[in-house]
């Protein structure tokens, strides 16, 4: 798990030098199309990283975005009418059956349809109407790190051609290069939290996939008990639970997002709870139990891949201090096939 986080910046790089020829010939493409709803479906690491997608997608290009609920299609036999429709399926292994099914479905109801996936010969790409590679290799670790923020910066680059608002993503495996350089910092803080069996992750907007993401890592590798929540969302009843020492990761980035991280950071103060930051933003950081401080020219919009990166290795080096393997997990297997 540690070495493939360590390759992300590569990953991320070689998706650009690879994939923008076919990203704005596909851009042009769906601009000429009636599209006004997108449709994401996706199951677990990968969820998240749609999640991350919805945000930016509705944010940057003005059409709605919803999550796909795969039993809909795979259950209840549900016929919906997506002929207006762009339908993305993202998946690392390419063989998620439900997902699947969900664009085979979308496809037969007049829907188009994109893969995001780690293998040119799934079946997803032979599915898809177009397939879009994250070109990370193999994967060894059951935690998924790479395939993760490829699928991310995909999301990125489709939201660049599909909007009038370019987005600097290129900037952004160099920021994940910087990133790495926490290590030591991260190695010292997990000591801290070596005992934690619960916490709740934060992450509000573009940042809210990477709590859930942080969460599902900590349950997967170090068998901790993870919430996530938005931080406006952990005032209406979750605040409830915390009480002193209660560990609290914050995903807290310079922008929008600032006065209401501000504000629950103080309100965990007054619990007396453990609050730990991943953020470039000098008073959240002040106000934070613990903080890992990111490059200060990260801006809200490109903070997503650079900032899940630390949250990433604190999963894996915590579990490597509770003396767990995080590349085989108990129960789980690599590639998971539902329906």
């Amino acid at each position: 798990m540690l070495h493939e986080i360590a390759e992300q910046p590569a990953v991320l790089e070689k998706i650009i030098q690879t994939e923008s020829k076919k990203l704005e010939k596909l851009g042009a493409f769906l601009r000429g199309k009636d599209i006004d709803l997108i449709v994401l479906v996706a199951r677990g690491s990968s969820d998240n990283a749609s999640l991350f997608g919805r945000y930016l997608l509705e944010i940057t290009c003005g059409i709605p975005v919803s999550l796909s609920a795969p039993s809909v299609f795979t259950l209840y036999n549900a016929k919906l009418n997506l002929s207006r429709a762009l339908v993305i399926g993202v998946s690392q292994s390419g063989e998620g059956v439900d997902i699947n099914r969900v664009l085979e479905s979308a496809k037969k109801s007049g829907a188009l349809t994109i893969g995001i996936t780690n293998f040119a010969k799934s079946t997803m790409a032979e599915i898809a109407d177009e397939t879009l590679l994250t070109h990370a290799g193999r994967e060894k670790s059951v935690a998924a790190t790479k395939t993760y923020t490829g699928q991310m910066l995909h999301f990125y680059m489709l939201a660049s051609v599909l909007s009038d608002k370019k987005l600097a993503f290129e900037k952004i495996p160099p920021f994940a290069d910087e990133t790495l350089k926490l290590i030591p910092e991260v190695e010292e803080s997990v000591q801290r939290y070596v005992f934690m069996e619960n916490c709740v992750v934060v992450g509000r907007g573009l940042n809210y996939g990477n709590s859930y993401e942080l969460a599902l890592k900590l349950m997967e590798t170090c068998y901790v008990v993870a919430e996530r929540f938005s931080s406006a969302d952990f005032f209406h009843g979750p605040l409830a639970l915390v009480e002193r020492r209660f560990p609290v990761i914050l995903f807290a980035p310079k922008g929008v997002t600032v006065q209401s991280n501000v504000d629950l950071l103080n309100r965990l103060k007054e619990l007396h709870a453990d609050s730990f930051s991943i953020t470039n933003d000098k008073k959240i950081a002040s106000l934070s139990s613990r903080a890992l401080l990111m490059p200060k020219e990260i801006d809200e919009f490109l903070s997503p891949i650079p900032f899940v990166i630390p949250a990433q290795l604190f999963a894996a080096l915590l579990a490597k201090a509770k003396g767990l393997d995080a590349d085989a997990p108990r129960s789980l297997t690599k590639v998971t096939k539902t329906i």
